[in-house]
């Protein structure tokens, strides 16, 4: 499926998203209230089967955060960036896609550990990497390290 073919497939199941084609692959951005089912429409759509998510990332950009999954569909070999747009600073999340990617659950924990977004629904949603009592979130622009000298 081209870029173009697979742009119109995206805005068809949800008319709000934003379609781009990437350096390497195509782009969709949604909003946190609709991903969970954008997402398994992307996966149960026989046409699109983006049934695989190989990589799922944390994003602050300063003023909002996104959450970046790469799926890709074994069936057509296709590679979709699925992205989703948090603007909520002081409370950050999004649903959980644990029930549909298995690969998300251990993911997400991290993105959880690093940046404090939550994941809605997720069922083990705690620390990976730091302690339970660890306070802040390192990978936030934001965040203030007291032992390390480094400049940012």
């Amino acid at each position: 499926m081209n870029f173009e073919e697979l742009s119109i497939r995206l805005k068809q199941i949800e008319p709000s998203a934003e379609v781009a084609q990437g350096k390497q692959y195509t782009e969709v951005v949604v909003e946190p209230a609709v991903l969970h089912a954008f997402a398994k429409k992307l996966k149960e759509t026989p046409d699109l089967a983006f049934d695989y998510m190989f990589c799922l990332s944390g994003v602050d950009f300063n003023d909002h955060f996104k959450v970046v999954y790469h799926l890709q569909s074994t069936k057509t070999n296709t590679v979709l960036v699925l992205k989703v747009k948090i603007t909520d600073r002081n409370n950050p999340q999004t649903d959980s896609l644990s029930d549909l990617y298995e690969t998300a659950e251990l993911n997400e924990r991290e993105v959880y550990d690093l940046f404090g977004i939550k994941f809605l629904n997720h069922r083990d949603l705690r620390r990976i990497l730091l302690p339970e009592d660890w306070i802040g979130y390192p990978l936030r622009k934001d965040y203030k390290d007291e032992f390390t000298n480094v400049a940012p």
